[in-house]
């Protein structure tokens, strides 16, 4: 990570409480999911039928693993969106000494060329 971002408890960075949400309701998804995936896996076996019993296991595990992968690609777009924030502003920071040099060249120019100024 190029620039530092600042640690929060549930998260390990602070972020738009937006997006902070949505990814904590995906986690809590994916273990809500993991749990379920766990009550078939040991008690779902006298309860339902062999193939009942494997498309419920193949359900809440997959299920577990999409939120959980949903709530990573999230953290880690966001993190990209704040580091590319911090650049532009970087960025912009350092535009206005270059931009007011290139106006300051232009202004000494038009002066050259302006009628009866610049050159004696």
């Amino acid at each position: 990570m190029p620039f530092p971002i600042p640690h929060s408890l549930f998260t390990g960075f602070v972020m738009d409480d937006k997006f902070r949400k949505r990814i904590l309701a995906f986690y809590f998804a994916a273990f809500l999911n993991l749990m379920l995936g766990l009550y078939v896996l040991f008690s779902g076996r006298t309860l339902v039928e062999q193939g009942m019993w494997y498309l419920l296991l193949t359900f809440f595990f997959g299920f577990a693993v999409v939120d959980i992968w949903f709530a990573r690609n999230l953290k880690k777009k966001w993190i990209e969106a704040y580091n590319q924030h911090v650049a532009q502003q970087q960025s912009a920071a350092a535009r206005p000494e270059a931009a007011r040099a290139k106006d300051e060249g232009r202004r000494m120019k038009e002066e050259e060329n302006a009628p009866g100024g610049g050159r004696s």
